[in-house]
């Protein structure tokens, strides 16, 4: 039996809380997840960590592969990774806690909030917080040929987007189809700006990774020292590239912050335990909206698998970025995967939920 088998059997033993076929389920799982990921690291195929767990327990946790493949520097359970888009669950989470205490509707229109430097008035009348929230809004995405054309060095703060917006325009009437908008998440950040007052990025820290306990996670400036931060790979033909200038400085609202399996954890049991959102506004963030979008999109939050099986969570993805929450509502399951190359977490998460479905 394997060490990390070896060691959840135990655990489960000891805490007398699984029958005889959980636990046996449970060795089984990790047993296969601990091999498959063994053979992906040993073909130099994964990069990260990796950490699944049930009723908010760790069975599995364990990080492989480099953080700097320049200096020789391993992962491991602390290391800080880019998460893309999974940043759009903090900024939902966020517009939600405002909803829930009266401070926003989500049926407002945006232009209440966001003014003409960002979208034009009469989009802006069109536009509802809640087709930002689930990608219905109509609007594109900010990482166009202006980015492209930018040094990433000067998008630091939210008002150093403005310019990517400059030519920002709805592609079809709010509400009626479901494109994915880094522009539309991005904007929730202006609008959670304009209703407290704050920096965004002092509001999520101080209302999700203060009050969830995630003591790794923030959006940090890349040209800043940040203590075990992963680097960003993609491979090519001439082998492995860094992502240093393919990224922005500073992630925001839309994707681009750093946190940890651990870190991510900590995340999963304060929204289902309700030290986010209680539970109407919590069951609401991660319930699809058929009537407004996509049958498995709902307020920021993927959602997919069947009735009694539901996952929700996000991936993220971009130049070295490769990432993905599950929380499997019904099962108690959680299984976190961040990764520094390319593609990395996707394979794995599959895997994970291959493995999952339909154990007790």
């Amino acid at each position: 039996m394997r060490r990390f088998a070896g060691m959840v059997l135990s655990l489960l033993i000891a805490g007398c809380a699984s029958s005889s076929s959980a636990v046996s389920e449970s060795v089984e799982i990790i047993g296969e997840l601990e091999s498959y990921l063994d053979g992906l690291a040993d073909a130099d195929r994964f990069s990260g960590a990796v950490l699944l767990a049930k009723d908010g327990e760790v069975l599995f946790e364990r990080a492989y592969g480099l953080a700097s493949r320049r200096f020789g520097v391993a992962n491991d359970l602390d290391t800080r990774f880019n998460l893309g888009s999974m940043n759009k669950m903090f900024t939902s989470v966020v517009v939600a806690q405002l909803a829930q205490e009266g401070e926003l509707g989500l049926g407002d229109t945006i232009d209440r909030y966001v003014s003409e430097e960002w979208l034009r008035a009469e989009d802006a009348r069109r536009v509802q917080i809640q087709h930002l929230l689930t990608h219905t809004s109509g609007l594109g995405s900010y990482f166009n040929e202006a980015y492209m054309r930018a040094s990433k060095t000067l998008f630091r703060e939210l008002d150093d987007y403005q310019p990517l917006f400059e030519n920002e325009k709805l592609a079809f009437e709010p509400g009626t189809r479901w494109q994915y908008s880094n522009s539309g998440m991005f904007l929730l950040g202006v609008i959670i700006e304009s209703v407290t007052g704050k920096s965004y990025f002092d509001v999520v820290r101080e209302r999700i990774y203060e009050r969830a306990g995630m003591t790794r996670s923030d959006s940090y400036e890349m040209d800043r020292p940040v203590d075990n931060l992963a680097i960003g790979y993609s491979k090519d033909s001439d082998g492995w590239t860094n992502n240093y200038y393919k990224h922005v400085i500073k992630g925001g609202p839309a994707g681009g912050g750093f946190s940890t399996v651990r870190d991510l954890l900590a995340f999963d049991r304060a929204l289902r335990s309700h030290q986010l959102l209680d539970v109407k506004h919590t069951e609401l963030v991660w319930s699809p909206k058929p009537e407004l979008s996509s049958p498995e999109y709902g307020f920021g939050f993927g959602v997919r698998g069947r009735p009694h099986d539901r996952i929700v969570g996000h991936s993220g993805g971009f130049s070295g970025i490769s990432a993905n929450l599950d929380m499997f509502l019904d099962s108690g399951y959680t299984a976190i995967v961040l990764s520094n190359v390319d593609r990395g977490a996707q394979p794995v998460a599959e895997r994970l939920r291959g493995l999952v479905s339909g154990a007790p």
